[in-house]
């Protein structure tokens, strides 16, 4: 399991925008930046604010219809009036900062005129008791340059386009730091701002996925840091990719794929570790077009598979795994499998498998 770290700012740096496509959304808005870090909070500072500033680039009117926070923690406002082509508004938060000495992550959707997919906004920190050393705060260090973990999750992203993410990172010397990176993955582009990092200070390591056809579910992508000259342990970046349905039209939608499985669970029983054991699944495919599954990803080592067959509409299949158990605890296991697929109905579908090991 991974240690929660607290994160520590001796000078959280603030930038004016965030560059890159990730920003824009169906060519209609664009924001300064999608997520704020407010970087270490103290429980005694009370509530923290920030402002987000959109920008209309379309050539009509929009309206900010609403925005809607993800908890009663999070107060948020927004500019009422419609932006005119090439007018900003605001989308303004606040977050209570009482829920103790945790690190929060809270959404903001925000619905706009015009468009058919919301906008999520994300408010990030650290809320702590009272400060800790910058050598302690980011554990990790590649010569003076720290981190909290090496392995950074980048979450989910639809075919077609990519996926943007920031974590903060310091510079624990008494000196300007400058930071490059080689041996980066093709679908991978990734910088720290500002760079150099001045000494004894924090800094944002941005980071964006895009992603590739070739590739579905869970998948690593990698980087070099080159600290000072020299080259330093990977960093492992994962994020989760799935199929791009907003362009399908609702016919479209109402004639794809409908996998209905007749089971989700498959239970070996007791067995010993080390045992080997098969599981089947059956699904039946009510959909008007045949039923493809891109991937299966697992959460534990030792599961295995032969291709997951097409299922023609209105048909029927069944696909079978292995569970090597060697290695697993005495105990009730669970094994989560997740299935990515071509049905816009169930584009991601979780399957288990359960027992006990003796």
């Amino acid at each position: 399991m991974k240690r929660i770290s607290t994160i520590f700012t001796a000078a959280f740096l603030l930038i004016s925008a965030i560059a890159g496509a990730q920003n824009t959304f169906g060519d209609i808005v664009s924001f300064n930046e999608t997520v704020h870090n407010f970087g270490e909070v103290q429980l005694a500072d009370g509530a923290v604010s920030c402002s987000f500033t959109v920008t209309n680039i379309s050539n009509k009117p929009i309206a900010i219809l609403s925005v809607v926070s993800s908890c009663g923690c999070t107060d948020v406002d927004w500019t009422k009036e419609p932006l005119a082509p090439g007018k900003s508004g605001t989308i303004s938060a606040t977050y209570s900062n009482d829920e103790g000495p945790y690190p929060f992550d809270k959404t903001l959707t925000a619905y706009f005129s015009g468009m058919n997919k919301p906008v999520i906004l994300r408010l990030r920190g650290v809320a702590v008791q009272k400060k800790e050393t910058i050598e302690k705060a980011y554990p990790i260090h590649l010569g003076n340059f720290a981190l909290k973990e090496t392995e950074l999750k980048c979450g989910n992203l639809e075919q077609g386009g990519n996926m943007y993410e920031e974590v903060l990172v310091a510079n624990i010397g008494k000196s300007d730091l400058k930071v490059d990176f080689r041996d980066v993955d093709p679908d991978l582009s990734i910088k720290v701002s500002p760079n150099p990092i001045p000494a004894g200070a924090t800094a944002r390591l941005q980071f964006t996925v895009k992603a590739n056809r070739s590739k579905w579910g869970k998948n690593w992508y990698y980087a070099t840091p080159v600290v000072a000259g020299k080259a330093q342990k990977k960093l492992a970046i994962w994020a989760v990719t799935k199929e791009n349905f907003s362009g399908m039209t609702k016919a479209e939608k109402d004639n794809a794929s409908r996998p209905m499985f007749e089971t989700s669970t498959f239970n070996f029983g007791t067995v010993k570790a080390g045992k080997k054991v098969e599981a089947t699944f059956t699904v039946n495919n009510k959909g008007k077009s045949e039923f493809k599954v891109y991937k299966v990803d697992s959460d534990t080592k030792g599961v295995t598979n032969g291709a997951f067959p097409v299922v023609a509409a209105g048909g029927k299949a069944s696909w079978k795994c292995s569970l090597d158990t060697t290695g697993f605890p005495k105990g009730e296991a669970l094994v989560v499998l997740t299935l990515i697929t071509n049905s816009p109905n169930r584009p991601l579908v979780t399957l288990f498998l359960t027992g006990t090991i003796e």
